[in-house]
């Protein structure tokens, strides 16, 4: 049996998130929306550019680029439309403040890092980073300084890639980290209205004891190397000889003639 307060609970229950939704659907702030107050200072601004028609034209009409965007604040507001450009538009000189964005490719040197590899060696690593704004208004408003806030994530996401490598990785594999800094560092700026476009790590320069242990390190392989070349030389050089002694041992007038050509080949050189 279904008691009549369960259906109740139920209905409640369905219908509570319903009211909930509404209301903050209606709470949503609509950046276009200017009060009383706000309408009384644009009317007066529009009065104000028609009575100084000729001078204030200079201070309404603003010039934006191909590669620009202006993000307009109407009484502290966005306005509705998002970035304004390219080409020319109209502002109130006393209402509207006016932010223009350029949306080029910046190239920026991640400062030197000194980095602890995953094999406790001390690594010195410069990077540059290529990026470029996609979204004016989300980079205006959403954060402070578009480039100083890329520039210190770019820092930080050099350090946690590399300090989980080891030194033979991050000398051999670069593109691969390079890869996956930048998706790293996309993720982290695509709320900013940044897109990373390419990661090149430039340099990566190890301790003057590390060099050098390094380098002893490469030329005592290269001397083991060489002995062991100079071992299997030696090795089937003995083989063919004793194949050829072999070869004399079967016939004795063989070596009688092996003789003779040395005695022609030494008086050919030193008759003396």
């Amino acid at each position: 049996r279904i008691h009549p307060t369960d259906i109740m609970a139920s209905d409640q229950a369905t219908t509570i998130p319903n009211v909930y939704s509404i209301k903050d659907n209606s709470e949503e702030p609509n950046d276009g929306d200017v009060d009383l107050c706000g309408w009384v200072l644009v009317v007066c601004s529009f009065i104000l550019v028609i009575l100084a028609f000729p001078i204030t034209i200079f201070y309404c009409i603003n010039v934006v680029q191909e590669y620009e965007r202006a993000v307009i604040f109407r009484l502290g507001r966005n306005r509705q439309g998002g970035a304004k450009g390219p080409g020319l538009f109209f502002i109130l000189p006393c209402v509207d403040s006016i932010i223009k964005v350029d949306l080029r490719t910046t190239t920026f040197n991640v400062a030197p890092q000194e980095i602890l590899t995953r094999d406790s060696v001390t690594v010195t690593v410069d990077a540059v980073i290529y990026s470029r704004i996609v979204d004016p208004v989300t980079s205006v408003t959403k954060v402070t300084n578009v480039k100083s806030a890329t520039e210190l994530l770019a820092q930080t996401t050099l350090r946690n890639i590399l300090g989980t490598k080891n030194l033979h990785e991050i000398l051999s594999e670069r593109e691969i980290i390079a890869n996956q800094m930048e998706v790293h560092l996309d993720e982290g700026s695509s709320p900013w209205g940044i897109k990373i476009e390419r990661v090149e790590i430039t340099d990566v320069r190890l301790p003057q004891s590390m060099q050098r242990s390094m380098a002893a390190e490469a030329e005592a392989s290269r001397e083991a190397r060489a002995k062991v070349i100079a071992a299997e030389g030696e090795q089937k050089a003995s083989r063919q000889l004793k194949e050829a002694a072999d070869v004399i041992a079967e016939s004795p007038i063989a070596l009688q003639l092996r003789y003779l050509q040395t005695l022609t080949q030494i008086s050919a050189e030193k008759n003396s």
